[in-house]
């Protein structure tokens, strides 16, 4: 993708001359300036790359779609027409929906402040706040910083007055959820006006609604994400830990798990967070006593054909293995053997080996008893497969190659079976391939024994050689 930048205003313009001065037909006319554009290395993606459409009112500029839509709204908030602004929200909600550039140029003509004040108007009619909180939804998604602090206040105020109503409580945490990823600020101003206990407050109070319970799980995994590159430390896990110690997050979870033991999507969605708030040792241990560990296993045997949900439970059991005493559990539990099945069966899916040989490599770190079972299972094996199948994936070497290592490491019985599976070959290829993988690979190769060729360096002082 490019890095270059252009304006809307650039792009139009380039259309306009491929139609007047070449003659081009219109979708011509747009291929033309893409192909154009991308040439000269310009990212595109909040570009709108269609054709503008004549303007409604006679003199007016010829302007987007999604802005024509956006003037027609920002007339009905201006009047204080109700009728004509819920009509005219359904219609912009749908242009947003199409792609990212169509709210990144709706933003950019000053969309939030209309959509901000057609919330407001709506107040007391919950039919016609449901429409203006789905258009705010629409909006903000993929375009976190639009929301001010006004934005956060209504939000919160509007979770607060309708927590017993699930479709205004679904409107508004789909909006939280959208204005919080990639946005640490917002977390941080969301975590301070209290979202917490009205996220998992909406859990309990409607768990048994599918949407809310799912959402609402989603919010709070994104609370515990460091995922904005403009901050260098994030909250993550103070977020977390106050999901946990002061809202009841693990029981919250686990609970609303059991109301949908056959809806998978749900299901992947409260382990997906569950691992997020694993990251203490006592957190651990709890999600296993609250049922959760039987839960995640569970779920692992009866949805191993679900990709999404395989992903998810394994991803959750690498998480809680970091407990030594989970790691046991786990095994007991019969989880070694679901994972291995698991990557077996979904030998293609590169994620999935990944977090396959992850978990395996958890279970098996410090566990010689563990390792014992994991090679009666067929978890070397499972790894190698992984890495014969994934050779340009280092995240798939990088875990396969660590699992090895911590298999043989304090079982050195184990390492002339794996060699004889072909580690040696596969090993050295990883650690060729990929520079990220050398340690780990090097590791790995020396505890089975093999002979490990040493990189030397020459440092510019007598005597001193860098490995």
């Amino acid at each position: 993708m490019g890095s270059k930048q252009i304006a809307q205003e650039t792009f139009d313009d380039a259309v306009q001359e491929n139609i007047t001065e070449f003659e081009m037909d219109p979708e011509e006319a747009v291929r033309e300036a893409v192909q154009q554009f991308e040439s000269q290395g310009v990212d595109l993606s909040n570009i709108v790359k269609a054709v503008r459409q004549p303007a409604s009112e006679n003199g007016q500029k010829q302007k987007h779609e999604i802005l024509l839509a956006l003037d027609s709204l920002g007339r009905a908030v201006a009047d204080s027409d109700l009728a004509e602004m819920a009509e005219q929200l359904v219609v912009f909600t749908d242009q947003c929906k199409e792609q990212l550039a169509f709210r990144y140029l709706a933003a950019q003509n000053g969309a939030y402040s209309v959509v901000f004040s057609a919330c407001q108007l709506a107040s007391g009619d919950r039919s016609l706040m449901l429409k203006a909180f789905c258009t705010l939804s629409a909006l903000l998604d993929g375009q976190p910083d639009l929301l001010d602090s006004a934005g956060q206040d209504l939000l919160l105020q509007t979770l607060t007055e309708y927590r017993e109503d699930a479709e205004m409580t679904l409107a508004g945490i789909r909006c939280v959820r959208h204005a919080c990823l990639k946005h640490e600020q917002n977390r941080q101003d969301f975590v301070k006006g209290g979202v917490l206990p009205l996220l998992t407050g909406a859990i309990v109070q409607h768990g048994d609604s599918a949407d809310v319970v799912r959402t609402a799980s989603s919010a709070l995994r994104i609370m515990t994400f460091d995922d904005d590159i403009r901050v260098p430390f994030g909250h993550a896990h103070d977020h977390a830990k106050m999901i946990v110690l002061e809202n009841d997050g693990l029981r919250v979870l686990i609970e609303a798990a059991k109301a949908f033991t056959d809806n998978s999507s749900v299901l992947s969605e409260l382990c997906a967070t569950l691992s997020r708030l694993s990251v203490r040792n006592e957190f651990c241990q709890e999600i296993v006593d609250l049922g959760g560990l039987n839960l995640m296993v569970s779920l692992l045997a009866d949805c191993v054909d679900h990709p999404d949900v395989v992903k998810q439970v394994l991803s959750a059991i690498r998480a809680v293995a970091g407990n030594d005493d989970v790691k046991d559990a786990v095994v007991s539990a019969g989880g070694t053997d679901l994972i291995v099945l698991a990557v077996s069966r979904h030998l293609a899916n590169p994620q999935i080996c990944e977090q396959g040989c992850a978990a395996l490599c958890m279970l098996a770190l410090r566990k010689p008893e563990n390792c014992n079972v994991i090679m009666e299972g067929g978890g070397a094996l499972a790894a190698l497969q992984a890495m014969k199948a994934h050779p340009r994936e280092v995240a798939v070497q990088k875990q396969a190659c660590m699992l090895i290592r911590n298999l043989v490491s304090r079982s050195r019985d184990f390492s002339q079976p794996i060699l004889e599976m072909g580690a040696e070959d596969l090993i050295a290829e990883a650690r060729a391939a990929h520079r990220d993988c050398d340690d780990v690979a090097k590791a790995a190769l020396r505890d089975l024994g093999c002979k490990v060729e040493l990189r030397e360096l020459w440092t510019g002082q007598k005597g001193s050689l860098a490995q």
